[in-house]
C-alpha cells in the first residue's frame, strides 16, 4: 500500500511540475499590459505637454510609456529630464531605439516596470494614456507619492470623481490636466458607478 501511495504521489508531483510554469515564465505572464498599445499622435503629444505647462527643470514620467514618443518630445522640445515606464519589453526596446535616433538618451530613461509598484516620486509632471479604470486605481499613487503641485496629463480618460482642471479637446481626442493637492485640500471622490 504504502509503494501505491508513494508511486501515485510522485506520479502527481509530476505532472504538477509538469504543467506548472517555470518562475521567468510565470514573472512574463503576471506582467502583461493592462492595456494594448496605441500611440498618441504628435500633435496631440505637443498639446499634453503644454497643457502640463512643462518648464525647464521638470522631470516628466510616462507611464505606460510605448515607444517613448512623449518623453522623447518632452527632452527635444523642453530640454528636461523624462522616464518612461512601461511593463512590455518590446516597447522599451522600441523607445530606446527611437530616442537613440532622437539624440535625447542623456536626458531620457525607459524602464522597463509595473506602472503601479514603480517609483514615481521624482515626477513634477506625469502623463497618462491609460484606461479609466486604470486611472482611478493608479489616483492614490499619484495623491500620496508625488509631491503637490504635480501635474497631471491624461490622454482620453478621466481620473473618476476627481474633477480635471482643465480640458481640451485636440480634434476627436481630449486631453485633461490635474494638480496634485496637498494631503489636506484633497476632493472627496466618489467613484461608485
Amino acid at each position: 500500500m504504502q509503494t501505491l501511495l508513494a508511486a501515485t504521489a510522485a506520479a502527481l508531483l509530476t505532472v504538477v511540475l509538469a504543467v506548472a510554469p517555470a518562475p521567468a515564465e510565470a514573472q512574463r505572464r503576471d506582467q502583461t499590459p493592462d492595456v494594448i498599445f496605441v500611440p498618441t499622435p504628435q500633435d496631440v503629444v505637443e498639446d499634453m505637454l503644454r497643457l502640463g505647462n512643462v518648464r525647464k527643470g521638470d522631470v516628466l514620467y510616462d507611464l505606460g510609456s510605448g515607444d517613448g514618443r512623449i518623453p522623447i518630445t518632452a527632452a527635444q522640445k523642453y530640454g528636461i529630464r523624462a522616464v518612461g515606464i512601461d511593463i512590455d519589453p518590446e516597447r522599451i526596446r522600441e523607445a530606446n531605439e527611437n530616442a537613440k535616433k532622437a539624440g535625447v538618451t542623456h536626458l531620457v530613461e525607459f524602464r522597463q516596470q509595473d506602472l503601479f509598484k514603480a517609483d514615481i516620486r521624482e515626477a513634477t509632471v506625469v502623463t497618462l494614456y491609460l484606461l479609466p479604470d486604470l486611472n482611478v486605481k493608479l489616483r492614490p499613487r499619484l495623491w500620496n507619492e508625488l509631491k503637490p503641485g504635480t501635474r497631471i496629463v491624461s490622454h482620453q480618460f478621466e481620473m473618476g470623481g476627481w474633477k480635471p482642471e482643465k480640458r481640451v479637446d485636440v480634434g476627436n481626442r481630449t486631453i485633461y490636466l490635474w494638480t496634485v493637492p496637498a494631503p489636506d485640500k484633497r476632493p472627496k471622490v466618489n467613484d461608485a458607478r
